[in-house]
């Protein structure tokens, strides 16, 4: 990577200065870009992890799970859903168990031997390793449809809590009562921050997240609705082969915005690599990493760098700034 600017969190591929100044389009993901989860998603990671291997596999102990290790799971490209990354952490626990191996150290080897196929290639290291967790994986009979599977609900009950879940699907939670982890949404995004961005792209700006559409409605508030709402995509209530990397969301947001350059902002390796491939298929995308709400934001920042993001800033605050450089 050529480095057009390293101060102030922001650095820039000089080689795509040029592609950079034609862009006409913006699309954000939510989780880590417009909103800061760790203490909503990744909390409900934790929680779900920690109830199921009580209640399931009467593993009792709770906190294994830290930030890193979740973190650890994203960065392979294949664990844009959070649930994924708890069913990954819950084998993990329970195979740590039955080899007598400390989890913290196990864990690492399973983020290791994860790839973009996500819980797939977690569950073919497991099996290569030859240590049979058949038990949980057909109590938690995941990946399925919602309400076929316990993972899922215990998960969406604590992340949406009971009004939300109900409103969301039509049915009372099963497992818990009150506030949802959702709760705990921090929103990142600003007036501000929007007028800027309207000022640059007009009504061009759009979302394409692995949140659901009553989700992101939930946390981004009156701020929502600044967004092209009709070409945004919520991947949480489309098909799972819809999901992150693949890039038929992001490509039919841009196209349905009339985007000739268009800027993908997100944090993940996931979103890295969807916009890499709907560049790849002829729909000009240029993609900015942002890093400021990981746990090691250095790890993060390398990471983009090391696979040649086009533009890598601290957050979203930053974007105006790095495209008026860009422009000088």
């Amino acid at each position: 990577m050529t480095l057009n600017e390293i101060q102030n969190g922001i650095i820039i591929d000089s080689t795509k200065i040029e592609k950079i100044k034609q862009l006409d389009s913006i699309v954000f993901d939510c989780d880590g870009v417009l909103i800061d989860v760790s203490n909503s998603y990744d909390l409900a990671i934790k929680k779900t992890v920690d109830f199921i291997i009580k209640e399931m596999a009467q593993v009792n102990e709770s906190g294994l799970v830290t930030t890193s290790m979740i973190e650890g799971f994203k960065a392979t490209g294949g664990f844009n859903d959070e649930i994924d990354v708890a069913y990954a952490l819950i084998l993990s626990v329970i195979t740590a168990k039955k080899k007598n191996e400390p989890f913290s150290k196990f864990v690492l080897k399973v983020i290791e031997n994860a790839d973009q196929t996500g819980i797939k290639s977690v569950e073919k290291y497991l099996d290569h390793i030859n240590i049979d967790v058949f038990d949980i994986r057909e109590k938690l009979a995941y990946p399925s449809n919602k309400f076929q599977n316990p993972l899922s609900s215990i998960f969406d009950e604590m992340f949406y809590g009971s009004e939300l879940y109900l409103q969301l699907y039509k049915r009372k939670p099963q497992f818990f009562d009150g506030l949802g982890l959702i709760e705990n949404d921090v929103v990142l995004l600003n007036k501000d921050l929007v007028k800027s961005l309207h000022d640059k792209f007009d009504k061009k700006i759009a979302i394409v997240t692995g949140r659901g559409f009553l989700s992101a409605k939930h946390s981004l508030k009156d701020l929502f609705n600044e967004f092209d709402l009709n070409n945004s995509r919520f991947l949480e209530d489309e098909p799972r082969e819809m999901a992150k990397p693949n890039p038929q969301s992001l490509i039919s947001t841009i196209k349905g915005m009339n985007g000739k350059n268009s800027l993908y902002v997100g944090d993940s390796m996931e979103d890295y690599i969807m916009a890499r491939k709907a560049n790849e298929s002829g729909v000009p995308t240029i993609f900015c990493g942002v890093y400021g709400t990981s746990k090691d934001q250095d790890a993060k920042r390398s990471l983009f760098e090391s696979n040649n993001a086009d533009i890598i800033v601290k957050s979203i605050d930053l974007i105006p700034k790095t495209l008026n450089l860009v422009k000088a």
